[in-house]
């Protein structure tokens, strides 16, 4: 089956923010036609051949720097090579800065009826320990322009667990993104990763994140305030209105298949899953001398599948299902709150979300013993 979902990566900025180690390029001027030409090989090569896609995702980076034209061009390349649903949800990632009338009305001519609106935080101190290109006030501006464009699918996404240092009030940030009253919000817990400006930061001595208490008082702050004005926790990090989950992201927590062009982008065709080279200028010298982007390439095993339908169904309120023989060790986790039990399928609280790998991990451990014991043989190790 041909995937129905894709994901393109656009890896410009310009800017890298404090935290960041995602595959970019940071350019002064953005080279939309040597990008999208590359994109168009890329397609060409049958990433999306035969698909009628139900959702199209361009992430980031920023793809908003492509500006309305650049976006425009993208999405009539994808259209050159598969078809897209009539109903089909089309996001862009978007900083506040780059979002204008002109670029919105291009946005939607082209068929973007999403946007997910990079804020982080509403307060300027913070937004320039990140290195974000905007300030606070850019985030109500860009949101009230992309309403009166006609797109009113928003998603803002947030970062809690700073450290205390920056008095960032967490509280404070959760009610100025309320009041815009979004269809979506992310809220992603600062992690330090290798190679960020965060992590020089704190090579050096200085205190980069949160303590492990206020992570779980800021996230339990968010599950409380989201619910209260309506939002439904449907996603470890992702609350919406009823109706407006992300479709997209919503299709790699269900397993699904999908496609994945541009720098560093995944694939995943049910059985093997695939990456791009990550550097810019390598994905487009390879396509330019008519070569493969792809870096690598590993087929699931068994053990594989289990562990990813252990991790991604706890992921989700819609949770996992569960077998007899694993009522006792659940039972642990419901008799501590971390978890909900009903009619054998199994769903995590958002303190159990808070132990999600180490509860994920139990599961698939216990699965992983039960199939060898099965096979007759006994694993010497067990992932997740």
């Amino acid at each position: 089956m041909p995937p129905s979902h894709l994901y393109i990566h656009v890896p410009f900025c310009a800017r890298r923010c404090s935290y960041c180690d995602f595959s970019i390029a940071v350019r002064a001027r953005t080279p939309v036609e040597e990008y999208v030409q590359s994109l168009r090989s890329e397609l060409s090569h049958g990433a999306v051949q035969g698909s009628t896609l139900d959702t199209v995702y361009l992430g980031g980076g920023t793809p908003s720097r492509l500006g309305g034209p650049g976006v425009a061009d993208v999405l009539s390349s994808v259209r050159d090579y598969a078809s897209i649903a009539p109903d089909a949800e089309i996001t862009i990632e978007a900083n506040p800065d780059d979002v204008n009338d002109v670029a919105v009305a291009q946005w939607v001519a082209a068929g973007v009826n999403r946007v997910s609106l990079g804020s982080q935080s509403f307060d300027d101190s913070v937004l320039e320990w990140m290195h974000r290109t905007h300030d606070s006030k850019q985030i109500a501006q860009a949101v009230k322009t992309l309403r009166r464009g006609g797109i009113s699918n928003l998603s803002l996404d947030l970062i809690f667990a700073l450290p205390d240092t920056l008095k960032r009030s967490w509280e404070r940030d959760l009610t100025l993104a309320l009041d815009l009253e979004p269809a979506h919000v992310s809220l992603y817990g600062l992690t330090v990763e290798a190679h960020t400006p965060i992590a020089r930061w704190r090579d050096r001595g200085a205190v980069v994140e949160g303590t492990e208490d206020a992570y779980e008082e800021e996230f339990l702050l968010a599950h409380e305030s989201m619910g209260n004005a309506g939002y439904e926790h449907y996603e470890v990090s992702n609350f919406s209105r009823p109706g407006k989950t992300s479709r997209h992201n919503s299709a790699y927590w269900t397993g699904a298949r999908y496609a994945g062009v541009g720098p560093s982008a995944h694939s995943f065709d049910g059985s093997s899953r695939r990456w791009n080279v990550a550097a810019y200028s390598e994905w487009v010298r390879r396509l330019g001398a008519g070569e493969s982007s792809v870096a690598g390439e590993e087929r699931l095993t068994p053990g594989n599948h289990d562990a990813e339908e252990v991790y991604l169904g706890l992921r989700t309120r819609n949770g996992l299902a569960i077998d007899e023989t694993e009522l006792e060790t659940v039972a642990r986790w419901v008799d501590a709150g971390w978890a909900d039990l009903n009619d054998s399928r199994l769903r995590l609280t958002p303190t159990g979300w808070l132990r999600l790998d180490s509860l994920a991990a139990d599961l698939v451990a216990r699965r992983t013993r039960r199939t060898h014991e099965v096979l007759g043989a006994t694993p010497s190790h067990c992932y997740i």
